[in-house]
């Protein structure tokens, strides 16, 4: 992408090469040293890649495969530009997460693919790779590292992979039964956010909400929030400052406008960024301002000590 990882490669004298569809993101890239191919990546592109430079011991893509709308090619072309003992690393939401505590927010137009490990060892074992280690994260409200190889590649297989494969069989994501309860829970969860936001403006309280991010957004259009419910929204991103909500037209404002206007209640929308923004925030928590996260239901952040 913007040569946020790759740079540190440059920096280690590791050849590298950023592929970035974007142009302007690609450009960001360049300027921090990464050499960038502005091109999406698929077989074709892997193969003339495979020509011009040879084949590649490690290929990464963080919070890439659920973005790919033809995520077979993708994997194809990873697997055509990998060494014979190279490695590939995949980063990407965990579906697990997502059902478990009905992270419905997530799902929007970026998202092609919902993934768990039992799907992209799959798809992996479709191009003669294999998962050989996976790593569960934080990130983005609960994510997976997984590791892949050629099947012949010396790689031990590591435990946490048959351990992250019975977690999820044990959840019943390898057959339809296992999302069969996800939409009452998320129209549960549709219902607990509406009464919060109701009640709450019957007492006559304020209540705005922070960030503006495609979560959110579905978030809002999702339960039909506007903005008798929630006066505004603040975001840190100068590009959203004076524009609206898309579908639910809230005002989006600078951060700094919550000094101004003391709100009684802050609705965090980024709430995998939950800690961070209280955080950054807890003066207004000192003051009173009290903060809530919409997912799984709406829930009261306390103070940390």
């Amino acid at each position: 992408n913007d040569g946020y990882l790759l740079r540190n490669f440059v920096k280690a004298g590791v050849p590298c090469l950023g592929i970035e569809p974007s142009g302007n993101v690609a450009e960001a890239a360049k300027k921090v040293g990464v050499e960038s191919l502005v091109r999406f990546f698929g077989i074709e592109t892997a193969s003339q890649v495979h020509k011009d430079r040879g084949p590649a011991d490690l290929i990464t893509a963080n919070n890439v495969l659920a973005h790919v709308p033809d995520i077979n090619d993708f994997v194809a072309g990873a697997a055509h530009l990998l060494s014979p003992n190279g490695v590939i690393t995949y980063e990407f939401p965990h579906l697990s997460r997502l059902i478990e505590e009905c992270q419905y927010d997530t799902i929007y137009h970026e998202h092609f693919s919902y993934l768990s490990l039992l799907t992209v060892q799959t798809i992996a074992a479709a191009h003669n790779l294999t998962v050989f280690d996976v790593e569960e994260l934080p990130s983005h409200g609960g994510s997976l590292r997984v590791f892949l190889k050629h099947k012949d590649a010396n790689h031990e297989r590591m435990p946490s992979v048959d351990e992250v494969l019975a977690a999820e069989e044990s959840m019943g994501l390898h057959h339809i039964d296992g999302y069969l309860g996800f939409q009452p829970r998320v129209e549960a969860s549709k219902r607990s956010t509406l009464k919060f936001l109701i009640e709450a403006r019957e007492k006559g309280e304020r209540i705005v909400a922070y960030g503006a991010p495609g979560k959110g957004n579905t978030l809002l259009n999702y339960c039909g929030i506007r903005s008798d419910l929630i006066e505004f929204a603040v975001d840190r991103n100068p590009y959203k400052h004076g524009r609206y909500t898309p579908g639910t037209h809230i005002p989006i404002r600078p951060v700094e406008a919550l000094d101004d206007s003391k709100p009684d209640w802050i609705m965090i929308l980024p709430w995998n960024l939950q800690r961070e923004i209280t955080a950054q925030l807890a003066p207004m928590m000192a003051q009173g301002t009290r903060f809530v996260v919409p997912i799984p239901t709406m829930t009261e952040v306390k103070p940390t000590t």
